[in-house]
């Protein structure tokens, strides 16, 4: 976990004072700064961040980062679609089990992958009002609840 994190801060602070045209110079950085990291990993980390590309107004394109109220905004969205749509979680060993209302079940999935929950190893939507979410080893269920306590303050027991 400890890499992922200090991986994500030296992506951002690279977007932040560098040119970055495309996900191959930014491997080169990141290799520079002693992280080596396949495509498909830095992929989810720019998805993770929300890492967009912007025109440079000449030619090209730059990667940069959602500002801070941007950021809260998406975050804030995510947070509503999760408490408008969940009824109950539940867990046993590493999977927990979300009871969503009907229909609801694909927008609370997506808040809790959106929430960047390095916990989480990802999710399953059921067809209607079920969500599965996957932890990683050594997670329990109770780790999940703290965690999402603490993206999502306003979260009933």
């Amino acid at each position: 976990m400890k890499e992922r994190l200090a991986r994500l801060k030296a992506v951002r602070k690279l977007i932040k004072t560098c040119r970055i045209e495309s996900q191959e110079a930014l491997l080169g950085h990141l290799e520079k700064e002693g992280f080596i990291v396949t495509q498909a990993t830095l992929s989810r980390d720019l998805k993770l961040l929300k890492v967009s590309k912007f025109t440079d107004g000449h030619n090209g394109y730059i990667y940069s980062l959602p500002d801070d109220d941007e950021r809260k905004e998406t975050e804030r969205t995510y947070i509503l679609d999760f408490l408008r749509g969940y009824i109950s979680i539940d867990w046993s060993g590493n999977i927990v089990v979300i009871k969503t209302y009907s229909g609801h079940s694909d927008s609370v999935a997506l808040a809790v992958d959106n929430l960047g929950l390095d916990d989480v190893l990802g999710t399953i939507s059921g067809r209607d009002n079920t969500v599965f979410v996957a932890l990683r080893e050594g997670i329990t269920g109770e780790d999940f609840m703290s965690r999402m306590k603490e993206s999502i303050p306003e979260l009933e027991d």
